[in-house]
Order: C-alpha cells, then structure tokens, then sequence
C-alpha cells in the first residue's frame, strides 16, 4: 500500500509537481481521480469536500487531507525521511518559499493558465487555437522566462546548489513549455531555462515524470 495518495490527473503541471517531490524524497504513492472507492471528478462536490476551492492536488495520508501545491510539498519534504528539499539556511528557505509562491502563482498564470492551455485545450470555434489569445499571452511568458533567466544565472538550480522544492514546482510547467514547438521561439532566447529543463529531465525524478502526458480523450 503507498504511503500517500494524491488526487489529481497526471497530467496536470502541479500534480506532477507532488509527484516529483514523492520521487526525490522516495515516498511510495499513488495518484489520480479516484481513492477509496470515491471518485473525485474535478468540478464534483466529492472534491470539494476536500478542498472547498475545488482544486487539484490534493494529498491523502493516513486520516489528513491537504491542498495547495506548495503546502504539500512542504509537508511531505517535512514528515517523511529522505534529502531535505528545503534549505536549513533562514533566508534560503524563505527564497525557497517566495518561488514557490511566484511560481504557482505569476508563472503558471503566464505560461500555463493563459498560454499552454490555449494550445492544448483551445476554446476557438471547432477546437481552433484562438491564435490572438496566444498572441496576447506571449509577452508574459517571455516576460518571466526572462526573470527565471537572471534568476539561474551560471546555477544548476532556481535557489543554491541543490534540487528544492522552487525546482518541483518549475519542472512539470517548464518541462511543457520546452515541449510545445510554438513556443520554439520563446525558449531559444531563453538558453539557461533550457539547459536547466534538461538537467531536471536527466533526474530519476525527471526520468519518472516528465514523460509525454496523456489527455483525456
């Protein structure tokens, strides 16, 4: 039996940031729409009896439940053995948390909610991409490829030396973006954000979840 079940598609960038900090702690999981013979259907009220702002992830373990990515995480990075994903270092750490904040935040709206989504599930009539829709995301998402450039630097990673959660966060919406040829443009101006991809590719975490997604039919 796993020892934590996360509910959520596997698809989604923010599951799958659970899943890689499952991974780089070794914590055995599972995860999708369905635990404990409940279906939790997105936009079903089973769900938001788990979280009442009817999102995903949301954790299991044991008897508690959980929402909000970056607060799982810190939970998990917390209550089960394996690498610290946090820094001990007090301004470290809060640099840890302020990516993690920005990332779910700024980031994800620009490059996922008002971006990829547009040309994965686009709403234009028949299924067409609404290209001016993503004509009009397109300066965001240079925008904060810009930040997360100066921010890498000549670094491996987004804060110290080491993988961190700010990482398990950036990877799944980062990996998408690099993966998306529309957005070839974008990331050849944006270098060390895909060098830095390819680094968390090439992670066993990596290996075992950014792999080609699959959508519902």
């Amino acid at each position: 039996m796993s020892a934590v079940h996360i509910i959520g598609p596997t698809f989604s960038n923010f599951v799958r940031s659970v899943m890689l900090t499952c991974h780089e702690k070794g914590i055995e999981f599972d995860a999708g729409m369905t635990h404990g013979g409940t279906r939790y259907g997105l936009h079903a009220p089973e769900l938001t009896t788990l979280n009442p702002f009817d999102k995903v992830p949301v954790l299991i373990h044991g008897e508690h439940s959980l929402f909000e990515t970056a607060s799982i995480c810190r939970y998990l990075d917390a209550e089960f053995d394996g690498p610290a994903l946090q820094p001990t270092d007090s301004v470290q750490r809060a640099q840890v948390d302020q990516w993690c904040a920005a990332l779910s935040t700024q980031v994800d709206q620009a490059i996922v909610r008002r971006y990829l989504l547009e040309l994965v599930f686009p709403k234009g009539p028949d299924g067409s991409v609404r290209e001016d829709q993503v004509r009009e995301a397109t300066p965001d998402v240079a925008r904060v490829l810009a930040i997360l450039e100066q921010q890498l630097g000549d670094g491996d990673y987004l804060v110290g030396k080491t993988f961190t959660l700010a990482d398990a966060i950036a990877a799944p919406m980062l990996d998408y973006l690099v993966g998306t040829p529309p957005a070839r443009g974008l990331i050849d101006k944006a270098p060390r954000v895909e060098a830095y991809v390819e680094r968390l590719r090439e992670r066993a975490s990596g290996k075992a979840v950014l792999v080609a997604p699959e959508f519902p039919g």
